[in-house]
């Protein structure tokens, strides 16, 4: 811009003093016009794209919400499949806490609604970056373990159980709240429906349930 004025300077030495301020106007709205647009532009995508992961993730426990895990996770297994660097096999876990409805009850939902936070904070802590973790239900969190085996995800589940068993929960006024986890999970194999990977993993907890943890292994499908 400077060097228009002055090029206007040597070839219009007589000009009136508005005709510097409308060459300046206009060359600094010339410049600033598609700084704007790309600028505005660029924050309605970053607006876009923290709306859609909004949409993804459960405000709460900060997990994915049960539909976009499903899409990423058959989107995954998917990809894996084609790829010859993956491997395609992996594990799908859910974690159901055992006592969600009596902590509701005693407590007050939002209490259960905490715990569960908590309990989604541990198990980010003990799965691997890429894991998939997802809020299923109001008392159930799903896993995706894509390459793991399943004595890893044996020793996952117990190192969550510990992590769980070693923190001390609290509701109002200091009291404390005693939380059972357990945990039901199903190989991938030749599936690759969601929904019939949730089942399965689900069935594989209720056993649990009704079996004990001790038997975990051999009530892993």
């Amino acid at each position: 811009m400077t060097a228009i004025v002055f090029l206007l300077s040597l070839l219009v030495p007589e000009r009136p003093f508005w005709v510097e301020l409308t060459a300046a106007a206009l060359i600094s709205a010339a410049v600033a016009f598609p700084l704007q647009f790309a600028l505005r532009r660029r924050k309605q995508a970053v607006g876009d794209l923290q709306k859609e992961r909004a949409l993804d993730h459960h405000a709460g426990t900060g997990t994915l919400c049960a539909d976009a895990f499903a899409t990423s996770l058959e989107h995954a297994i998917d990809r894996r499949r084609e790829s010859t660097a993956e491997s395609p096999d992996g594990v799908v876990l859910v974690l159901r806490v055992g006592n969600f409805d009596e902590i509701g009850r005693r407590y007050g939902p939002q209490w259960a609604d905490t715990l569960l936070q908590s309990i989604a904070q541990i198990v980010h802590s003990c799965v691997r970056y890429g894991d998939l973790v997802a809020r299923l239900a109001s008392d159930e969190l799903g896993i995706y373990l894509p390459s793991a085996t399943t004595e890893n995800v044996s020793d996952i589940c117990e190192r969550i159980r510990a992590r769980v068993y070693e923190t001390t929960f609290v509701a109002g006024q200091e009291r404390q709240i005693s939380v059972t986890v357990r945990f039901g999970g199903t190989r991938v194999g030749d599936q690759s429906a969601f929904q019939a990977l949730r089942e399965a993993a689900n069935s594989a907890a209720l056993a649990e349930e009704e079996a004990g943890p001790l038997l975990f292994r051999e009530l892993f499908s």
